[in-house]
């Protein structure tokens, strides 16, 4: 069975071949919106074919799902709970990438019957790497590094950012700092998390191969994922929004701070 290596491989190899030539360099005609705002670009749909036919020679009778072919069919969502699943994230921040941000990532994770068991993140014009295995740990990869990454505390006043609009914009008498944007890629917001840049943040779409990826990280670094209604985060979660966190008091006071009067 391929180990995290090969896969982090095989995403790089994808993003050097279908994405990086497209960075800031994409031709008329080669970006669509599926909804007003939400972009698809060829390097989306060429990166996502590539991974799709790529990982099942790796592991055999695994199911992709990939964003951009549950945009044409739904129902492939139906599969998250088979034996064997991989999420695809093609191009994770796709808006950066169309307007020439290099915060931009590409997204794997691997579920076991629903259930998530590893992640990988590459972010390739930044050249790191965010690795996740249940009950191994988080680590941050870069050409000179591996580090393995923990949470810290909490302060009193816990920062945080949210793509959920202005409604955040307040300090809540005290017990929250104010809020900055998020940078409309969660491949980037997740490990400021992780890594002590933020304490929050606050999603309002569950989409699984965004947060799936991305809260296996955030846990095997010691932090937590919850919905609204209190739950933790799963593949299948659904809802007006997710809370992701360094600690389940901090996670819980956001979520009782937003549902305030």
């Amino acid at each position: 069975m391929a180990g995290m290596d090969e896969v982090l491989t095989l995403m790089q190899e994808v993003a050097a071949e279908v994405i990086d030539p497209r960075f800031r360099a994409l031709a008329s005609g080669e970006v669509d919106q599926k909804n007003p705002g939400d972009y698809v670009t060829i390097a989306d749909r060429e990166s996502e074919l590539l991974l799709t036919a790529a990982l099942p020679k790796h592991f055999p009778g695994a199911v992709v799902v990939g964003e951009e072919a549950t945009f044409l069919d739904p129902t492939i969502l139906d599969r998250l709970d088979d034996e064997h699943v991989f999420l695809v994230d093609p191009v994770d921040g796709t808006r950066n990438f169309v307007k020439g941000s290099p915060d931009h990532g590409v997204m794997v994770a691997e579920l076991q019957r629903g259930e998530p068991v590893r992640s990988w993140i590459w972010q390739p014009q930044h050249g790191v790497a965010y690795l996740a295995e249940k009950g191994s740990g988080a680590h941050r990869r870069d050409a000179s590094s591996d580090e393995v990454l923990r949470v810290g505390a909490a302060p009193e006043q816990p920062r945080g950012a949210t793509s959920k609009g202005s409604r955040f914009g307040f300090d809540a008498d005290g017990r929250l700092a104010s809020v900055v944007s998020s940078i409309w890629c969660v491949a980037l917001d997740y490990p400021r998390v992780v890594e002590g840049q933020l304490d929050y943040l606050v999603y309002k779409n569950l989409k699984p191969w965004d947060h799936v990826p991305c809260t296996l990280l955030l846990r095997e670094a010691g932090g937590v994922a919850i919905t609204f209604d209190g739950d933790d985060y799963r593949p299948a979660s659904t809802g007006p929004g997710l809370v992701a966190a360094v600690s389940p008091e901090v996670a819980q006071l956001v979520v009782d701070t937003w549902q305030a009067p």
